[in-house]
């Protein structure tokens, strides 16, 4: 390589591509301090030194027609980092997750002769297949969390790299329960949920109200549930608040700026949206009932075009169903709650799935970002 720094042109979506972005970049800069990111950046990878040119919540947005509300907004952002990143060539570009806005990024600098990798499969094995050619003609190399992916890209003669996932490498493989709730000051002996109602606002909006109505339905159950929830900012702290405001008879529960992942390790339950939390309460080892809900129109296509039984990753990569899950209509308080309460009610039930939740962990601790890191280097070498 050149004695002038790297460049990389970068963009995550929303939080949980952040993290992963802000893992790589320190992984890249061990071996290249003086390296160059910018792009879309959220706070972890900001402090890691990356250059954020757009707002990264402005991306952060789920659904067919939440997309649409937002098309004009993404639109132009794309295109104005297309210009920046073609008239100022970085030596790769890494879309880190947020397919439907990085893989058409990606195809643009990839047609204008940059190297284009992509961290963070879509769920192309899910659903919407077809996508796995336009993946084939915008990115020099995919670069999977999870070796079922590995497979389904070798299989469409996409380069991959199977990298693990960095969650499992942070998170130790025994979670320490008693600590993380004398950090939050909870009682040792109380009756703990952790609820997690997504980070993005629409997951807030279609699944506030339920999980809400969920603990007045365990409440009734377990008067002294201890319930906390941790908001992933302050817009989904005030947003939060609003729905507990409009709430009739709203219960009493704790909010809690961020620290997700000290809140579960905390809980003996987790309810929470589809997403990676549900990794996270995995690798920590916590049972767990997962709900998502989308907008009619878009549950109402997607229903049309998935292709796999289950949603949440957990049982994804047990290649069954270990931990409930409750999907649009099916995502009632009732359903939830009885759900959350048989954890409580049989212990024996979280003892279960513990051995399968350690047995995944071991199977993704891989040393990701730094695995990650050298496939990306390993990719411009190959083009110097």
């Amino acid at each position: 390589m050149s004695n002038k720094p790297l460049r990389f042109g970068i963009v995550a979506g929303e939080a949980s591509g952040d993290l992963l972005g802000a893992s790589l970049i320190a992984a890249i800069k061990q071996r290249y301090p003086d390296s160059i990111f910018e792009g879309i950046a959220g706070p972890a990878m900001i402090e890691q030194g990356a250059n954020s040119l757009f707002p990264m919540d402005r991306l952060s947005v789920m659904g067919i027609v939440e997309v649409l509300g937002r098309y004009r907004e993404l639109y132009g952002t794309r295109q104005k980092l297309a210009e920046h990143f073609k008239s100022n060539p970085p030596d790769v570009f890494i879309g880190i997750d947020a397919p439907d806005f990085n893989l058409g990024l990606e195809q643009r600098l990839h047609d204008a002769g940059i190297k284009t990798v992509h961290y963070v499969s879509p769920s192309v094995w899910a659903w919407r297949q077809g996508r796995v050619k336009k993946i084939y003609k915008s990115t020099d190399l995919m670069l999977a969390l999870f070796p079922f992916e590995a497979e389904f890209y070798k299989k469409h003669h996409v380069p991959v790299s199977f990298v693990g996932h960095p969650l499992a490498d942070i998170i130790p493989l025994k979670s320490d329960k008693k600590s993380a709730r004398e950090n939050l000051s909870i009682p040792l002996e109380s009756k703990v949920l952790a609820l997690l109602p997504g980070s993005r606002s629409n997951e807030l909006q279609y699944l506030g109200g339920p999980f809400l109505d969920t603990v007045t339905w365990l409440r009734n159950e377990l008067p002294d549930l201890e319930v906390i929830v941790p908001l992933a900012n302050k817009n989904r702290r005030q947003q939060f608040e609003d729905i507990l405001k409009q709430t009739n008879n709203a219960p009493s529960i704790r909010l809690v700026d961020g620290k997700s992942r000290e809140v579960m390790a905390s809980a003996d339950v987790v309810l929470l949206a589809s997403g990676t939390a549900a990794l996270e309460a995995m690798l920590l080892k916590r049972p767990m009932v997962v709900a998502y809900k989308l907008s009619p129109i878009t549950y109402w296509i997607a229903k049309w075009l998935v292709k796999v039984e289950n949603v949440s990753l957990p049982n994804l990569l047990a290649g069954e169903t270990l931990v409930p899950e409750f999907i649009q209509h099916d995502a009632t308080s009732v359903n939830l709650g009885r759900a959350v309460l048989a954890y409580f009610e049989n212990p024996e039930k979280s003892e279960n799935i513990h051995q399968r939740f350690d047995e995944i962990h071991q199977s993704l601790k891989q040393n990701a970002s730094n695995k990650a890191a050298d496939a990306i280097l390993r990719l411009i070498e190959k083009n110097n």
